[in-house]
């Protein structure tokens, strides 16, 4: 067995070899006695389309069914998932960088022993970091991958460089809409940039819609197709039909009482089409090919925001 300090100690090497090689950055290597986590982001092309609900209803739904899973929250500046998941956490990620603190030190345990980290300030400040401090503070969070199974990101909404930062070193991103055409219009507008970018490579990428908000059966489908045609004739984007979640005011009552509404009403309609969304990406077949977990996750974000 390798313990902590050895493992810090490997995971620094690593990061330190690719810190030092920017260009061979394609496979952070898995050592004996480290495992994977799968890293799932959800954005959205704007705010209050559900975003960061679904998040944090995934995210239980998933440690309900045995996963171990953690949500970090990366919309820096707000407190959503802090609100829904009625908590406040003592630390955030800026306390690695500055307060010598350790992972286990900054994650907050919320409802079903799901684990929460909050961003604060520390991502934004990484570019004032020197290579000795990047390479720790990278070492640090790649534990993550032996303790968790599922890490899920919650992005800020909109086209933000940082957002777009997030989506291009995640191997799964789920775009979440609402049948309102402004969401449907900024969601696309989302993905043009991102498919814009030169970092963007779709063979390395599982790019889901999820629509939120629907008023009938098949509604999602409904949406999903009308951007799926575009994004197919003017991208040249494969995209994947997550599903739906039907329109229920449990959900806004829910936040209100700040608990969750997979937990706060479990039997109404929108968490029961969650349950049915945290199904498919339990489904084996669903997983993308695992390349390093969030140790490369981490690592590839490093390397294009380091020296932007």
């Amino acid at each position: 067995m390798i313990d902590q300090a050895e493992k810090l100690r490997l995971r620094m090497n690593q990061i330190s070899e690719t810190v030092q090689n920017k260009e061979e950055v394609k496979n952070v290597p898995n050592q004996e006695g480290f495992k994977s986590a799968r890293v799932i982001a959800v954005t959205s092309g704007k705010g209050g389309v559900g975003k960061s609900s679904l998040s944090v209803n995934l995210a239980l739904q998933l440690q309900k069914a045995g996963k171990k899973t953690v949500i970090i929250d990366t919309d820096f500046g707000l407190a959503n998932i802090e609100v829904m998941l009625g908590i406040r956490p003592r630390s955030n990620m800026a306390d690695l960088l500055f307060h010598d603190k350790r992972i286990e030190d900054i994650i907050t345990k919320g409802p079903l022993d799901l684990g929460f980290i909050s961003g604060g300030s520390g991502v934004q400040e990484l570019s004032t970091l020197s290579k000795e401090e990047i390479q720790e503070f990278s070492s640090k969070l790649s534990l993550l991958d032996d303790m968790a199974d599922v890490i899920i990101i919650d992005t800020g909404a909109g086209i933000s460089d940082a957002v777009l930062e997030f989506l291009l070193c995640a191997p799964e991103v789920l775009v979440v809409v609402t049948p309102e055409p402004t969401s449907i219009t900024d969601a696309y507008s989302l993905l043009k940039t991102l498919n814009r970018n030169p970092g963007f490579d779709m063979k390395d990428k599982r790019i889901s819609i999820v629509v939120n908000r629907v008023t009938y059966k098949n509604h999602g489908l409904e949406i999903f197709n009308k951007i799926s045609m575009v994004a197919t004739n003017f991208l040249k984007m494969r995209l994947e039909y997550f599903g739906e979640i039907t329109y229920d005011d449990k959900v806004s009552r829910a936040i209100i009482a700040q608990k969750p509404v997979t937990l706060a009403y479990p039997n109404s309609r929108s968490a029961k089409d969650i349950e049915m969304l945290a199904g498919k990406l339990l489904d084996e077949s669903s997983i993308k090919e695992n390349k390093g977990g969030f140790a490369r996750f981490f690592t590839d974000f490093l390397k294009n925001n380091k020296h932007k």
